[in-house]
């Protein structure tokens, strides 16, 4: 019978656990940042007597506006400022707390995203999740701001449920599967909404998580391939 202490089983140098890509920290670290001045700021740690107000401040500035987009659709005007809101709004957070989960959500799912797709994917589905989660909470929200991670970090779990998605669907097993973890997000999110009270946020979630899951089905190594061999077979 085999030793299961015998060192040549388990390598010395073998990581106990696999290294969160590099593109994923940066991102981690960018927004681990941006929430570090802000929590710093409110306890009188950075910008002096101005820094109790620095979260509030950026928000204004960077956070995505729905009534500055509903100006934007009436008078057709489009300031690249007030673009860049579509994006620059999910480096900011609410709070301290709001901001770790989303950071976490980020590590996670985007871990998966980059082993499964490449570095590359993973930021174009980031951004581009936050972007149409955006227009469509703009759209359809009436509500005045929208901050933080969570419509880019729905987008990466539906590029993880795609992924699921597929496996599921190599071992015959129900690809309905896939979409337990989302199911369950939105679950929680109508408990605390009914609970706690919500907002329209979930429109930019939702959103997210749909651009995420789509965008993955090109952006998987052969994904294109794939859709365009089911298009071709479709006709």
């Amino acid at each position: 019978m085999s030793d299961p202490n015998d060192p040549r089983k388990h390598p010395m140098n073998e990581a106990p656990v696999h290294p969160v890509p590099p593109v994923v920290v940066a991102m981690f670290l960018v927004l681990l940042g941006i929430e570090a001045v802000f929590t710093l700021g409110e306890m009188g740690m950075v910008g002096g007597p101005e820094g109790i107000g620095l979260r509030a401040t950026y928000i204004e500035r960077f956070g995505f506006s729905g009534q500055v987009f509903d100006w934007m659709m009436a008078t057709g005007t489009w300031p690249l400022h007030h673009l860049l809101r579509v994006f620059s709004y999910s480096f900011l957070h609410g709070s301290f707390y709001q901001a770790i989960f989303g950071m976490v959500f980020i590590l996670a799912m985007g871990k998966a995203v980059v082993e499964a797709m490449g570095a590359l994917p993973f930021v174009a589905i980031y951004f581009a999740s936050a972007a149409v989660g955006a227009v469509a909470f703009g759209v359809l929200s009436d509500g005045p701001w929208l901050i933080g991670a969570y419509p880019a970090a729905y987008g990466l779990i539906g590029g993880f449920s795609y992924l699921l998605w597929l496996q599921l669907g190599a071992v015959g097993a129900p690809q309905m599967r896939a979409f337990s973890l989302i199911g369950v997000l939105l679950a929680i999110q109508l408990l605390f909404g009914l609970m706690f009270g919500s907002d329209d946020s979930w429109i930019a979630e939702l959103a997210g998580f749909v651009t995420g899951f789509l965008l993955s089905v090109v952006l998987i190594p052969g994904g294109w391939a794939r859709l365009l061999a089911r298009l071709r077979g479709a006709r």
